[in-house]
């Protein structure tokens, strides 16, 4: 029985197939909740904001569905940068410890 039902998963996963990154999301101000950051932003040519200069993809793959100690997410707190293409620094910490939890998009700003 052990091994019909280890063989169907095994089979199951095979017909679903490869799962599909997830898509890069074009920053701007369609994005109206952290939810909707879906994916990698994109900035577009020319900005200039501390979150477009340090959220790198290994960035983004690191916090993407982390929260901090207090239960602030990380795409919460690039929301305001990613929404705003304009703006210069666009990261904010919901909490005293997002700035030690989302360490790698604060330090650079901090230093």
């Amino acid at each position: 029985m052990y091994d019909g039902v280890k063989a169907m998963i095994a089979r199951e996963k095979e017909l679903a197939g490869p799962v599909a990154p997830a898509k890069d999301v074009q920053a701007g101000s369609h994005l109206k909740k952290p939810e909707d950051l879906t994916g990698f932003p994109v900035f577009p040519e020319g900005t200039k904001s501390l979150v477009c200069k340090n959220l790198t993809r290994d960035v983004w793959n690191k916090y993407h569905d982390k929260k901090d100690a207090m239960g602030f997410p990380f795409k919460h707190a690039i929301l305001s940068g990613c929404q705003n293409v304009d703006s210069g620094i666009g990261v904010y910490a919901g909490s005293h410890d997002s700035y030690k939890t989302f360490e790698d998009m604060f330090n650079p700003i901090i230093e």
